[in-house]
């Protein structure tokens, strides 16, 4: 099975030793990023630091001139990845014979929440989130078709994966987080991530209803949970909570605008590139659902991109639905984690990629060749032997 190691530019710049090392564990593909969300990262291997702080959400690569003039724009990264990082490390991981995809992260975005907080998703009591924003809104979707159009088409890129291509919630990890007080399962999580900007008003309004009425639906859903109750979980419990009617309708307007941007982004990548360029989303198998990994349709979805990178940290069973197409020629890659401390079982690689391969996977991900340990690497050279 082809497999490819996530990277990130400030892994590999500075670092002379890190294509080769990249290189040797096997993998013959890494997946680096391009344009990424803030984080703080552990480069446990290189020779100049050992934690690197993006401070906000970035492009690793200097922009074109698409963006004079507009209100909504790339915002340059600082001191964690100056200049051209994606394109030097681009280079230096072309060198040791690795093939090199772009990693793009979309709809994730806390710096433009922050600066344009009419962009953001609103919940039904009013709140905004800022990492969040409303992927309906039109100067928005613009900014999102050419960020990934730019971002994906790097020099010297084979291919991309598009991370955040879709709606996003309340599950995500913000500042120093103090969510978990309430358990929110499936159904819980739908409602808080309903969007209540003006736009997002008008899409319900279309699909017949009020979108006063409906927050204060949600509302009255959501109180049982914030006592206690238990959520049933799953769309039926979403059904159960909103009633069935008004339920399908906030998920038509959701999924008809979260397919039109895939549609949209998809073709503007293909628009920008050479040909046989790959394009690949971080997806998940129910529509309803948010986050990196943006809820689709498996028939839809594989009708428009080159495949899928699907998340199998809980196992390889979300596949199944992609598998289930029949795309001979689509790419199916089950995203693994290799860092053990963060959850990841490197040691159980071969064992794991193995059953992936038998529910549909063609490639494998491994998440993530920086930030893993050197126990951890050793790890994954041994399980991509056994493959």
């Amino acid at each position: 099975m082809k497999a490819s190691a996530f990277v990130y530019p400030w892994d590999v710049n500075g670092d002379p030793g890190a294509p080769g090392r990249i290189a040797a564990l096997g993998v013959r593909q890494v997946t680096l990023a391009s344009a990424y969300h803030s984080t703080r990262a552990l480069t446990p291997r290189h020779p100049r630091h050992r934690i690197v702080t993006a401070e906000h959400a970035a492009v690793l690569y200097p922009v074109d001139g698409r963006w004079e003039g507009r209100t909504l724009r790339p915002y340059p990264a600082g001191d964690w990845a100056p200049g051209d990082a994606f394109g030097e490390a681009a280079a230096a991981l072309t060198e040791a014979g690795l093939q090199v995809h772009t990693w793009v992260v979309l709809a994730h975005n806390s710096r433009m929440g922050a600066d344009h907080p009419d962009t953001c998703v609103v919940n039904a009591y009013g709140d905004r989130y800022p990492w969040a924003p409303c992927i309906a809104q039109p100067a928005t979707r613009a900014y999102l078709v050419d960020l990934a159009a730019e971002a994906a088409v790097r020099p010297g890129a084979r291919g991309t994966e598009l991370e955040s291509l879709g709606w996003y919630g309340l599950q995500h990890l913000h500042a120093h987080d103090k969510t978990a007080g309430v358990t929110l399962g499936d159904a819980g999580h739908y409602l808080m991530a309903l969007c209540f900007c003006p736009v997002c008003k008008e899409g319900y309004g279309a699909q017949g209803l009020d979108a006063g009425e409906l927050a204060a639906s949600v509302r009255d859903a959501l109180e049982p949970l914030w006592q206690g109750a238990p959520d049933d979980g799953g769309w039926a419990g979403v059904e159960k909570l909103l009633g069935v009617r008004t339920a399908a309708a906030t998920r038509a307007w959701r999924d008809g605008t979260a397919r039109t941007l895939q549609e949209a982004a998809v073709r503007a990548v293909r628009d920008a590139a050479p040909d046989g360029f790959q394009v690949l989303l971080h997806a998940d198998p129910v529509t309803h659902h948010v986050g990196a990994n943006a809820g689709v349709d498996p028939a839809h979805i594989l009708s428009v991109a080159d495949g899928v990178v699907v998340p199998c940290a809980g196992g390889p069973a979300l596949l199944t639905p992609f598998a289930e197409q029949g795309r001979a020629d689509a790419v199916l890659a089950a995203n693994l984690g290799v860092v053990s401390g963060m959850g990841g079982s490197p040691g159980t690689l071969a064992e794991d990629a193995a059953r992936a391969r038998e529910l549909g996977a063609t490639q494998i991900r491994l998440y993530h060749a920086g930030l893993a340990s050197d126990g951890d690497l050793d790890a994954v050279r041994e399980g991509l032997a056994a493959l």
